[in-house]
C-alpha cells in the first residue's frame, strides 16, 4: 500500500456529503485507464471509504448502497475516481510535479541525442531549457504520456532526435547470466562461439549508448564491442 504521506485524497459529494479514499497519485491514471492493471493494495493507503478521512469519520454500509448501490469497494473506488477529483495540498502538488519534471527530464537525457554532434543532452541543459519555456507536467497524467509533450514544447529550442543503434558484444560464457540479465529485453540476435564466448546484438537509443556500454563493462571488463552500420 502507498504510504499515508505519499497519498493523496480522491473525493466526491453527493447527496450533501463526501466520499473520500486515499490514493497513489501516480496510480490514478492507470486505475480510471484500467482498472483491473492497478492492484487495490497498490493504489490504496487504506481499504476504506471514508466521509472524512483526516477525521476518520465512515460511511455506514446503508449510506454506502444507498449513494453508490454497492457497498463493494472497488465499485465505490471507480465511481468516486470518475466521478470525483483529487486533493492535493500545496505542498503535495509540488512534489508531484517536481518528481515527474526529474522523471521526464531524466527519460529524455537518456534517450535523446542532439542530431548534430550524435551526443545525449546533459540533463541540466533539459531542465534550464524548461524553466526558460515555464513548461511543468500535470500531476495527474502519467510521466511516459507527457514525455511527448515535452519533447515538442523542446523541439523550437533544443534539436533532439530519437535515433536508435546497433551494437554487437562478445562477452566470456562464464558471464553470460550477469549480463543476459541486464540485456535481454534488447537484444535483437545472439549466438554462441566455438571458443564459449556469448555474442549478441542490442538495439537501443543512440542516447543510451555510453550508459549501455558501462553497464555491460561492469558485468565482463574483457567484453568486446562494435557498433553497427
Amino acid at each position: 500500500m502507498v504510504s499515508l504521506d505519499d497519498a493523496v485524497v480522491a473525493r466526491m459529494e453527493k447527496g450533501g456529503k463526501r466520499y473520500e479514499i486515499l490514493v497513489d497519485p501516480d496510480l490514478v491514471e492507470s486505475f480510471k485507464s484500467d482498472p483491473t492493471s492497478v492492484s487495490l493494495d497498490d493504489l490504496l493507503a487504506t481499504d476504506e471509504v471514508w466521509h472524512d478521512a483526516r477525521s476518520g469519520e465512515r460511511p455506514t454500509e446503508e449510506k454506502l448502497i444507498s449513494t453508490f448501490g454497492t457497498n463493494d469497494l472497488m465499485e465505490c473506488i471507480t465511481t468516486i475516481l470518475s466521478k470525483g477529483s483529487i486533493q492535493l495540498t500545496t505542498v503535495q502538488r509540488r512534489k508531484i510535479i517536481s518528481d515527474k519534471r526529474q522523471q521526464i527530464i531524466s527519460e529524455i537525457s537518456r534517450t535523446a541525442i542532439d542530431p548534430r554532434s550524435k551526443a545525449p543532452h546533459p540533463a541540466t541543459r533539459i531542465e534550464l531549457a524548461l524553466d526558460e519555456l515555464r513548461w511543468n507536467p500535470d500531476p495527474f497524467l502519467s510521466v511516459e504520456r507527457q514525455i511527448k509533450d515535452a519533447v515538442n514544447v523542446l523541439r523550437p529550442v533544443i534539436p533532439l532526435s530519437f535515433e536508435t543503434i546497433k551494437l554487437a558484444f562478445r562477452v566470456s560464457g562464464s558471464a553470460y547470466g550477469s549480463v543476459q540479465r541486464e540485456v535481454r529485453s534488447d537484444v535483437i540476435k545472439e549466438q554462441w562461439l566455438d571458443n564459449g564466448d556469448w555474442a549478441f546484438v542490442v538495439e537501443i537509443p543512440a542516447g543510451m549508448k555510453g550508459e549501455y556500454l558501462s553497464k555491460v563493462a561492469k558485468r565482463d571488463p574483457n567484453t568486446e564491442v562494435k557498433e553497427l552500420n
